[in-house]
């Protein structure tokens, strides 16, 4: 089974307030460099990295970095921004996540054994999500489309 790292604790439900987001806005950097930014972010622990395009003043087409993390990781965090692309400034304020309690269990596919990762408020499971490098290993094996195996997994959550 690959279960997804985890860097924090989530297996029950809670409130992380020491929680920073950062934004930036880059319309002078290529391709390649965000997505070795968004990999070098994740490597040391952030909790998610994603892009925005957006278009900035004199309609210039750019991208819009945003960025969430633990307090404790914002020296380093803005040291690789400003290390690793072209702006000159960096935007970022205070934020509470709430956060589901999580678990994993087991379905059995005809193809083989599928981690599926469980939502929890409070007691009560609300989400169910197959692990996405379980069901890639799966179908590469077997020579189906991951479509099928995520299918397969869901009919037998709601069976």
């Amino acid at each position: 089974m690959n279960r997804s790292k985890q860097p924090f604790n989530h297996e029950r439900e809670h409130i992380d307030s020491d929680m920073i987001k950062i934004e930036v806005n880059l319309d002078d950097m290529p391709a390649e460099w965000l997505g070795e930014l968004m990999d070098r972010l994740l490597a040391i622990g952030v909790n998610d990295v994603y892009y925005t395009p957006i278009y900035m003043k004199k309609n210039r087409p750019a991208v819009l970095l945003s960025v969430l993390l633990s307090k404790h990781l914002l020296d380093k965090v803005k040291r690789l921004i400003f290390t690793e692309t072209t702006t000159f400034g960096i935007r970022y304020s205070p934020w509470t996540v709430h956060r589901l309690g999580r678990k994993f269990k087991t379905v059995e596919t005809k193809w083989g054994p599928v981690s599926v990762k469980q939502a929890l408020l409070g007691n009560q499971v609300v989400q169910e999500s197959p692990e996405f490098e379980d069901c890639r290993q799966i179908a590469e094996k077997a020579g189906v489309p991951v479509k099928a195996v995520y299918q397969a997994v869901w009919k037998i959550l709601n069976d």
